[in-house]
């Protein structure tokens, strides 16, 4: 009995054929690395599909953000159109036209950075909608290949118009507040449907540093930014934001 259970376990091998290889340490890691990778393709386009429909909850920023993190989602038809072209003159004038990636916006910060003084980014409303919903502040070159990649799955699963309406629901847009919601009821006690020109503006205006820029009461610099925003948004309108209003 043991001598036929043993042939079963341990069939004999045919005459000429080779043995079992046996993988080595590198083998072995490189199966664990593609199947990890494999597991994160599975993992990210599962998470971009279900966001597409249903509301991002949270955000790595308000998570951690220790003066709380108040916001309404409110889908894009009940955000007004001024506020839409205001975030694409002032962040991303070629939000309609490219695939996730400004190239020039891309060279021209490469370039302001080799020469020094402060780190400037040429992110587009895609990618910082990709990092917003899936991702941390900073992680330098690994966080921005990861978001390369979620920006490539929002652009084919979501279309440019889900990606504009969770951008304005996830982005930060003052101490604790965020969204053009909470936003728009916080300075102009007024739902984001009901924001005017001057108004979308001065929010738009604040997008790239709302800890420090203020939405009401701004002067000097981020005031004329504002202006120059409310100034950009008829050109927007019409031409530059079909892709949200087709």
């Amino acid at each position: 009995m043991n001598r036929e259970w043993d042939g079963l376990r341990n069939p004999p091998r045919a005459k000429g054929a080779a043995p079992a290889r046996k993988r080595g340490p590198l083998g072995r890691i490189g199966s664990i690395i593609v199947r990890l990778v494999l597991a994160f393709i599975a993992l990210s386009v599962a998470q971009v599909v279900i966001y597409k429909f249903v509301p991002v909850p949270f955000t790595y920023t308000m998570l951690f953000d220790t003066h709380g993190a108040k916001r309404t989602w409110v889908p894009i038809g009940r955000i007004s159109r001024p506020m839409v072209d205001a975030a694409i003159a002032g962040e991303d004038a070629k939000f309609c036209s490219h695939l996730g990636f400004d190239q020039d916006a891309i060279r021209n910060a490469w370039h302001r950075n080799e020469e020094g003084g402060r780190i400037r980014g040429g992110s587009t409303i895609s990618q910082q909608t990709a990092k917003n919903a899936f991702l941390w502040q900073n992680g330098g070159y690994l966080r921005k290949a990861v978001e390369a990649w979620y920006t490539l799955l929002i652009e084919a699963i979501w279309g440019k118009r889900r990606i504009m309406e969770v951008y304005l629901n996830l982005a930060e847009t003052g101490i604790g507040t965020y969204g053009v919601e909470a936003a728009a009821q916080r300075y102009y006690d007024k739902p984001a449907s009901a924001l005017s020109t001057v108004e979308a503006a001065r929010i738009a205006a604040a997008f790239p540093q709302p800890k420090v820029r203020a939405v009401v009461g701004a002067t000097g610099r981020i005031r004329h930014h504002g202006n120059v925003i409310a100034a950009r948004e008829s050109v927007v309108r019409g031409d530059y934001d079909t892709c949200v209003y087709q």
